[in-house]
């Protein structure tokens, strides 16, 4: 026990004890440190996926704070406000979080910090959810870089600082201040019965974190560049829901690939890029916050893209007869996740084929993916839109069977994951699919398999042309060749 002042740890996308340089300075104060969490209304809008996985991990935490003779108090309400009360609860007299960096996050961290200012409270955030700070990083002439190469190629040059140690022990107070009951919060509510099939696929945790890093290390990260961007292969590290709440730095996964880049892992430098494309999404999201809810061209704005119809409708399902889309859209109701290749097919089959405007998608990933990140999500879906920084022209129109054919040769991906077209009993997670969605869905897995909702040829004919016609409007000319 300590007699010194108490200081506050907000944890928020940081829940781990190895590398948070926030914790690591509020044990470094001297004094007593309470470790919080918050159940604020930015945190409740989380999709349904979002929150049942951020309950599992701060579980997860609770267990080990409590292993070292520490404890998480949650508590509920507007940050501000909240953490105002619970400093003068426990005699904190300074705040201590991990920077985020998406508009509402940013523009809360910006309110706490003048409330708590007001009150006499020293309030401070710190780095620890990127490799280096969105501002950090800029071009020549100074400013925020638009395009990926030359972003990765400055951030390649100079990698990030040593990640700090893990800790051990948290000076704890006297006495502990009143917790909510995190069951109490029912942050799984809206998972209803497809918790328990996602569940069976996630890895929740700091250790669980670890061990998933060193395994990639061990087995997969020599094959990963041409492994990567097959769905029918255990090609990836799977590590985007650790890295999405914070149960694993980014940095302790950039060292470590880095050494295994030394030794002359094959893939490593590939997996470095990727880890580069994550620090690219949230330097465009806080230098452009807009990008999150807007077209990043606003030439796009005017484009004749559909609203809410029955067809996208049909996508969420993976009801589309197209069995690589549908495969995508399964996966991503079972497991939690989505595999990244597929990811980019299936926004493009929405976007183009279907003519449906990128955020029903974008909503829908956020409602889904237990690896939920607004930066990766809203410049994923626009680059593959086409709308976006760094865009795929509109006229690179993934062709799912193409992609079947060359992805998943086998079709080994498209049997795990779709049952109706299967000459056999159907894979487990085929099935899982079912026993997961909506009963309102009505969804029978003997049912015969749905028909195209579109050609495939046609689908790109009529994208390409309302493309043409857009830009012809946009210059007041004639359309393009």
């Amino acid at each position: 026990m300590s007699d010194a002042t108490p200081v506050l740890f907000w944890f928020r996308r940081d829940l781990r004890l190895s590398d948070n340089p926030g914790l690591a300075a509020a044990c470094r104060d001297g004094g007593p440190v309470v470790p919080v969490f918050l159940l604020d209304p930015e945190t409740e809008t989380l999709g349904a996926a979002a929150r049942w996985r951020l309950g599992r991990s701060l579980a997860d935490l609770g267990a080990r704070l409590e292993a070292i003779g520490s404890r998480l108090i949650l508590r509920r309400g507007p940050a501000a406000f909240t953490l105002e009360a619970l400093a003068a609860e426990t005699g904190a007299r300074r705040v201590r979080w991990t920077r985020l960096y998406a508009p509402e996050t940013v523009a809360r961290d910006r309110q706490v910090k003048a409330r708590l200012t007001a009150a006499a409270l020293g309030a401070t955030s710190h780095p620890g959810h990127l490799l280096h700070e969105p501002w950090e990083v800029a071009t020549g002439a100074g400013g925020a870089y638009r395009v990926f190469t030359p972003f990765w190629r400055a951030i390649a040059r100079r990698g990030p600082d040593e990640p700090l140690p893990g800790i051990g022990r948290i000076p704890a107070p006297a006495a502990w201040p009143a917790s909510d009951v995190l069951a109490e919060w029912r942050l799984g509510a809206g998972m209803d019965r497809g918790a328990a099939v996602v569940a069976r696929h996630a890895k929740i945790g700091e250790a669980a974190a670890a061990a998933r890093l060193a395994e990639f290390l061990e087995h997969r990260i020599g094959r990963y560049g041409r492994d990567r961007d097959r769905p029918d292969r255990d090609g990836t590290s799977g590590l985007s829901e650790n890295l999405t709440w914070g149960e694993i730095s980014v940095r302790t996964v950039w060292h470590a690939a880095r050494r295994a880049e030394a030794e002359g892992a094959a893939g490593a430098t590939a997996f470095l890029r990727q880890l580069g494309w994550r620090d690219f999404a949230w330097h465009l999201i806080w230098h452009c916050p807009e990008i999150a809810e807007r077209n990043w061209r606003a030439v796009w704005d005017d484009f004749p893209w559909r609203a809410e119809n029955a067809e996208a409708e049909r996508w969420r399902r993976g009801m589309t007869g197209e069995p690589m889309v549908d495969a995508g859209m399964r996966e991503m109701y079972v497991t939690g996740r989505m595999h990244n290749r597929v990811r980019m097919l299936v926004a493009s089959y929405l976007t183009k084929h279907l003519m449906t405007h990128w955020r029903i998608g974008a909503d829908w990933f956020a409602e889904c993916l237990t690896d939920w990140d607004p930066a990766s999500n809203a410049m994923g879906w626009q680059w593959v839109a086409g709308s976006g920084p760094d865009a795929a022209p509109f006229f690179r129109v993934f062709n799912p069977a193409l992609q079947a054919e060359k992805f998943d040769p086998e079709g080994a991906y498209r049997r795990r994951f779709v049952a109706e077209p299967a000459a056999g009993p159907p894979h487990a997670d085929a099935r899982a699919y079912f026993e997961a969605v909506p009963r309102s869905w009505g969804l029978d897995p003997c049912a015969a398999y749905p028909e195209p909702l579109v050609d495939l040829k046609a689908g790109r004919r009529a994208a390409l042309d309302a493309y043409r016609k857009h830009v012809a409007a946009s210059a007041g000319g004639r359309a393009p060749a």
